[in-house]
């Protein structure tokens, strides 16, 4: 199968063990596309799929994800960069601690255990015994985790369902972005098209798959049609899945916050005229690009946070929004400057593109959702904009 002409340019050639398993997730994504009623799959579950189907998956497999110098990962996080995030990131997750009346965090998807292994050291300094969980659907993460972080046990346990009336501080960075969105197109006509997968066509296509549209239901016409005006042609994304996600937390946070990282936008900005072709991007080998059909299984797919949709579906949930502003704002308030006094340029050079607006300091969010606390949190005390959501 040769799809070297499809390809982004600048995207590294696979090894035939890369091969291998590309074909494998072509068969099993064919098998489920052909047991689909009408041979259409909703990009969602394209997207789960290609994401986390059980031993094929990005995140279900056994490839190196996380990763600073090629070709070892695909994608480097903010706790990847430097361990001054995860020391700053700290600071309010004490506080919360605090108002909690807990020593209990919970980080979802803890990738590499970069943010946990910075993080303990600097609650454990302040006299903090926290108890450190995480919940990880990737059995291949956990085992590098569980790998990465002996030295904390057995204060580390990682959990295999939701808590139920938990206390304390909920940490998920760059996890609602990897949820399965649902893609959906303007037609001409002013209809709302929902985007799916099905085989392709012809047999003379190089991929063995293409996108597919048909009449949105109802129901996601009319959600669409509150959040934006029709745009013959625009095509963006819906995640419904990260907004259940977000109303679930409301059934088991009793005291406490929960601190969401991402990319994203309020949805003003979201759905802004120009970004007419959304923000679904791929992520293999440290290239960027927008075509989540090439590589399933071997690259990561993603979508920016609807920041706003995430609020409402907070308050939906009974739970209070607590804070949102920009990565750089938040970790300047929460003292990242204090903690550069004796760091080497190197390590300076790796906050600057935490901080930097042309780099993760603005594109990145912090959102802080919570129940039960009736104080101020540190990370937003200036250049909060719960305003513009």
């Amino acid at each position: 199968m040769n799809t070297t002409s499809l390809l982004p340019p600048g995207l590294p050639p696979l090894e035939d063990h890369l091969v291998k398993h590309l074909h494998a997730m072509h068969s099993h994504l064919a098998d489920a596309i052909s047991a689909m009623p009408d041979g259409f799959m909703p990009f969602e579950q394209w997207m789960d799929l290609a994401l986390y189907a059980p031993g094929l998956g990005y995140y279900a497999a056994g490839n190196t994800k996380f990763g600073g110098v090629l070709p070892t990962g695909d994608f480097t996080t903010a706790p990847e960069s430097t361990p001054l995030f995860g020391q700053t990131l700290a600071r309010q997750v004490a506080q919360i601690l605090q108002l909690s009346n807990s020593t209990t965090v919970l980080e979802f998807g803890a990738g590499s255990g970069a943010l946990a292994a910075s993080l303990i050291p600097v609650l454990r300094d302040a006299g903090i015994p926290v108890r450190y969980q995480i919940l990880e659907v990737s059995a291949d993460l956990r085992a590098r985790q569980q790998e990465r972080l002996a030295d904390f046990a057995p204060d580390v346990v990682w959990l295999d369902t939701l808590p139920v009336g938990f206390a304390g501080c909920v940490l998920a960075n760059e996890v609602l972005d990897a949820m399965p969105a649902t893609l959906f197109q303007w037609a001409a006509d002013g209809q709302v098209m929902e985007v799916g997968v099905r085989l392709s066509a012809s047999a003379d296509q190089a991929l063995p798959f293409e996108f597919a549209q048909r009449a949105a239901s109802p129901a996601l016409s009319h959600t669409i049609s509150a959040r934006m005006p029709a745009l013959p042609g625009y095509q963006s994304e819906i995640n419904l899945r990260a907004e259940a996600w977000m109303r679930h937390i409301g059934d088991w946070l009793e005291r406490g916050a929960a601190l969401l990282i991402d990319y994203g936008f309020p949805q003003r900005e979201f759905y802004h005229p120009q970004r007419a072709e959304g923000t679904l991007m791929c992520h293999f080998r440290h290239h960027a690009h927008s075509q989540p059909l090439i590589y399933p299984g071997l690259q990561d797919i993603t979508a920016h946070v609807d920041f706003t949709a995430m609020a409402d579906a907070t308050l939906d949930a009974g739970l209070q929004v607590l804070g949102y502003t920009s990565q750089a704002r938040f970790l300047m308030n929460a003292g990242i400057a204090d903690l550069l006094i004796t760091q080497s340029p190197a390590a300076l050079s790796a906050v600057q593109k935490l901080l930097s607006e042309a780099e993760m300091g603005e594109l990145f969010k912090v959102l802080a959702v919570g129940r039960h606390i009736d104080e101020g949190l540190i990370g937003f005390q200036r250049g909060d904009r719960r305003d513009r959501l």
